[in-house]
C-alpha cells in the first residue's frame, strides 16, 4: 500500500522539470527509518523515508513519506521559500489513519493584508472552488492555526480512497503547478524592513508547525521521543530560515 507515492513521484518530477534543483542535506539517520506498529498478528512494518531539495528561490523543499499498510499512509510535503522572497509556503498534509483520510492543501501565507491576498490567494481561489464542490470542508480546526492558512485552504476528509487517488491527486497537482508559477515570477525583496518582516513571519510559521506537529505522537510511538524531536527540529521544521539559505 503506497497511497501517496504517486503524489511524491509527480512532485519530484515536476520540480526537476521546472526548477534549477539541487540536493538539500538530510541529516544522518533521517533519510530512511524502519519501525513497527501493532501487536501480534496485527503487527505491521512502518517505513519513513525523507527527501529534500533546494533551488535558488526555495531554501528547502522536503517530504516525509510514511508507509505502514492500509491504515497508516502519510505524506507531509512542505516548500520553504528563501527569505529574500515574500512567497507563501506550500504545504500538503496527506494523512490516512484507521479512522479515515485527512487532507490539507494550501499556500500558507506570510501575511494577511489585502495586497498580499490579492497577490497570492485570490489567483488560486478558482482552483480551490473547483475542488471544493467535490472535496467538502473537513470541519473545525484550531483557532490558533487560522493565521497560518489562506482563503484557498483545501481541508477535507474524503470517505473513499478512490477520491484521494483521483480528486485529491488532481488538486495536489494544480496547487503545486500554481505555486511554481508564483515562484517563477517572484522577485527578491530589496527593502530591509520588509525582508525582516518576511524573516519574522517565516520564524512564526516554523515555530508553530514544529510545536504543533500532529505527527509527533505517531513518530514517538514508532521511533522514540529523542529521534522524533531531532527529526522535527533538525529536518522537518528547521528553526533558522537563514540556515542553508544560500
Amino acid at each position: 500500500m503506497t497511497l501517496y507515492q504517486p503524489f511524491l513521484d509527480y512532485a519530484i518530477a515536476l520540480l526537476k522539470e521546472r526548477l534549477d534543483l539541487s540536493p538539500y542535506p538530510i541529516p544522518e539517520g533521517f533519510e530512511y527509518k524502519e519501525g513497527t506498529m501493532g501487536k501480534g498478528k496485527k503487527q505491521e512494518a512502518v517505513v519513513t523515508t525523507s527527501y529534500a531539495f533546494k533551488s535558488p528561490k526555495l531554501r528547502q523543499i522536503r517530504a516525509a513519506h510514511v508507509r505502514g499498510g492500509a491504515s497508516l499512509q502519510v505524506l507531509n510535503f512542505v516548500i520553504f521559500p528563501h527569505p529574500a522572497y515574500d512567497l507563501p509556503f506550500f504545504g500538503a498534509d496527506l494523512v490516512t489513519l484507521p479512522g479515515g483520510h485527512l487532507i490539507a492543501l494550501d499556500m500558507q501565507p506570510l501575511f494577511h493584508d489585502t495586497a498580499y491576498q490579492q497577490k497570492y490567494s485570490e489567483p488560486i481561489l478558482p482552483i480551490f472552488k473547483a475542488y471544493q464542490q467535490h472535496l467538502p470542508w473537513g470541519g473545525d480546526f484550531p483557532e490558533e492555526a487560522k493565521p497560518f492558512f489562506s482563503p484557498a485552504f483545501l481541508w477535507t476528509r474524503p470517505q473513499e480512497t478512490e477520491v484521494v487517488q483521483t480528486r485529491v491527486l488532481e488538486a495536489f497537482k494544480d496547487y503545486l503547478q500554481a505555486y511554481l508559477d508564483f515562484v517563477e515570477k517572484a522577485e527578491p525583496v530589496t527593502d530591509s524592513q520588509q525582508r525582516e518582516e518576511i524573516l519574522e513571519a517565516q520564524r512564526r510559521y516554523i515555530a508553530y508547525r514544529a510545536a504543533k506537529d500532529p505527527a509527533r505522537g505517531m513518530f514517538t510511538r514508532l521511533y522514540g521521543s529523542e529521534w522524533t524531536e531531532e527529526y522535527i527540529h533538525g529536518f522537518l521544521f528547521l528553526p533558522d530560515p537563514l540556515a542553508n539559505a544560500n
